[in-house]
């Protein structure tokens, strides 16, 4: 279970949203808005956020972006797990990290096994780090990214999160990126 290390500073992480739809706008983007107001309300900012199509290209070059980009700390994307012909947010990711954390996809669907039952195999959720940001990827539906928020990365987005959390590792994240330089 969760446990608040009261006695630890909060340290806010910059997180850039990143919708994946061939259907969503500004305008209808729930999905991206959910994520937005629970990132805000547990005190971490939104530097930046898009829609892309369901397009490998695209969503690569987003995440590309974000990684280059200092100010980023995590991407968080909604949309395109699932495995439809235009399902790519997963290989996508996959042409971007260069480590990937298995137990998120996994704690997600057991997540979500609680509530949706074997429908949960069809969603490919996925995280995994690159140049030293994390990159998340939830499916498309509001319920989903609250899900992904508020039982997993709401916590391990927390530098007050014991045992351990995610914050207090960026420091080493590119700690092979040095050792190669």
């Amino acid at each position: 279970m969760a446990r608040i290390d009261e006695t630890k500073p909060f340290l806010p992480v910059n997180i850039a949203v990143l919708t994946v739809s061939d259907s969503r706008s500004a305008e209808t983007d729930t999905s991206g808005d959910s994520l937005e107001r629970m990132i805000g309300e547990d005190g971490h900012r939104v530097v930046r956020r898009a829609i892309v199509r369901d397009e490998v290209p695209a969503i690569e070059a987003f995440l590309r972006d974000c990684v280059a980009d200092p100010a980023i700390d995590v991407v968080i994307s909604t949309g395109g797990t699932g495995i439809t012909g235009r399902d790519v947010t997963p290989e996508a990711f996959e042409a971007v990290l260069e480590k990937q954390i298995e137990g998120f996809g996994e704690l997600f669907r057991w997540i979500s096994y609680q509530k949706i039952g074997t429908s949960t195999i069809q969603s490919r959720a996925l995280g995994g780090v690159a140049g030293g940001t994390y990159l998340f990827a939830l499916p498309g539906s509001p319920g989903a990214c609250k899900d992904g928020w508020q039982e997993i990365l709401r916590w391990q987005l927390d530098s007050r999160h014991r045992p351990c959390n995610l914050v207090e590792l960026m420091p080493r994240l590119k700690e092979h990126l040095k050792a190669a330089g």
